[in-house]
């Protein structure tokens, strides 16, 4: 064994493999942050392979094109934090309204505030003319993300501590905001002459949306009027929607003739 070769550390060996092993992780930072600054049409993979450090050929050895490379980006960078909030609401044993302003806050905590937030402008913005990726995102993402809130809603509904509502309607008015907060951050935000003080717009929203759900009181007076409320629909029926055929509109007619044949047979 030569001198050199005895001289060169243990260590130093794998370095080189260490290296390579961080290619796969080094191209995914590379390529978020050129979506979030270029969007998703305006970016090239060369771009991304410069910004990593390494050639174009070797990022095709990991991602076969620009709509892998982003696949793999939303699920290193987003998906796990689902699956990670899910599992602490599975375990959760607080109340429900704690539960629901967690999932929110972690939300904006982990995700909304940090450089993967920008995904959600991107997906918003290029929908229409990449639905594959668009389709990708809704079934990996949101989907599952507003299955995730859902299930806060109808827990607390099972346990009385929201009244009742549609679900998935509320759900979707509580992810409405989210989304907006995200979209504010990574477009008119930095130069809005009066920024967003996110903690307060976080509070505000879930200090509304948890009025909202509060299951009221035995015996007070949004209880009887939600009961009266229903006592009404149910004598009523159900409501018969507007159509635009001509059928729909002939009843009417027919009932005004009548009442004017009899009024003047009145008049005879």
């Amino acid at each position: 064994m030569s001198r050199i070769a005895a001289e060169v550390p243990a260590a130093a060996a794998p370095r080189w493999a260490r290296r390579k092993q961080d290619r796969p992780a080094q191209l995914l930072a590379a390529g978020l942050d050129l979506f979030v600054e270029r969007g998703y049409a305006g970016t090239r993979l060369d771009d991304v392979a410069a910004r990593a450090g390494v050639s174009k050929g070797t990022l095709y050895l990991y991602f076969a094109n620009k709509e892998e490379l982003f696949k793999a980006v939303v699920r290193e960078s987003v998906v796990p934090l689902i699956t990670a909030a899910a599992g602490r609401a599975e375990s959760y044993e607080g109340s429900s309204a704690d539960l629901l302003r967690g999932l929110v806050m972690s939300w904006w905590r982990d995700y909304g505030n940090t450089q993967a937030g920008g995904i959600t402008k991107l997906v918003t913005a290029e929908s229409s003319n990449f639905p594959e990726i668009a389709g990708f995102f809704l079934a990996e993402v949101i989907e599952p993300w507003h299955r995730l809130l859902g299930s806060a809603v109808a827990r607390g509904i099972a346990r009385g501590e929201f009244r009742a509502v549609d679900v998935p309607t509320f759900v979707q008015m509580l992810a409405a905001p989210l989304v907006m907060l995200s979209m504010w951050k990574f477009s008119f935000g930095p130069c809005c002459q009066r920024p967003v003080d996110h903690d307060l717009y976080l509070d505000t929203l879930m200090e509304t949306m948890l009025r909202g759900l509060a299951a009221p009181a035995a015996g007070s007076d949004a209880t009887k009027r939600a009961a009266e409320s229903a006592e009404r629909r149910a004598a009523r029926g159900p409501v018969a929607r507007l159509s635009p055929d001509k059928n729909h509109r002939a009843p009417q007619q027919h009932t005004r003739a009548a009442a004017s044949e009899q009024g003047k047979s009145r008049e005879r």
